[in-house]
């Protein structure tokens, strides 16, 4: 893979991350059937620069897993994932089905796109708790690659 690919790749999915995090936030906040959000979300002009498929599988597997994921996350914080502020959830929830299912996507990438995402959207100090959390979830799942 040639490096501008790479770069291309790289940024297609970050902004599929964001666009994920942004759904399961109206997911959490509505309640809305996943289908129908991702109906929505079609006509969103951010998912022309975004990995689409990539954001289909953090969002419907995220929507799919989310009371795994919340039990797993659960284990490494000092309250519930209800009473997380909803875009750190969502944030976590993306990170911990990467951590999960992605095995591709190294353990760092994963952490240091969702404390991007934090820094982003989050509470002013939120990165240094998300970012506490998946280390501790990393691993966890992944013990010998975060080592």
């Amino acid at each position: 893979m040639s490096s501008t690919h790479a770069r291309r790749l790289s940024h297609a999915r970050r902004q599929a991350r964001r666009v994920a995090m942004q759904a399961l936030y109206q997911w959490q906040m509505t309640g809305y059937e996943p289908k129908d959000i991702l109906l929505q979300y079609r006509e969103d002009p951010e998912l022309d620069k975004a990995d689409k498929d990539y954001f289909r599988e953090l969002f419907l597997g995220v929507t799919d897993e989310a009371v795994d994921l919340d039990e797993l996350l659960s284990g490494h914080m000092d309250r519930g994932a209800a009473e997380l502020d909803p875009v750190e959830r969502a944030i976590l929830r993306v990170a911990a089905f990467e951590l999960k299912e992605r095995m591709d996507i190294p353990y760092r990438v994963v952490i240091n796109e969702a404390v991007e995402l934090t820094r982003k959207f989050g509470a002013t100090e939120a990165h240094k708790f998300v970012n506490g959390v998946l280390d501790k979830l990393g691993r966890q799942l992944r013990g010998p690659e975060a080592g």
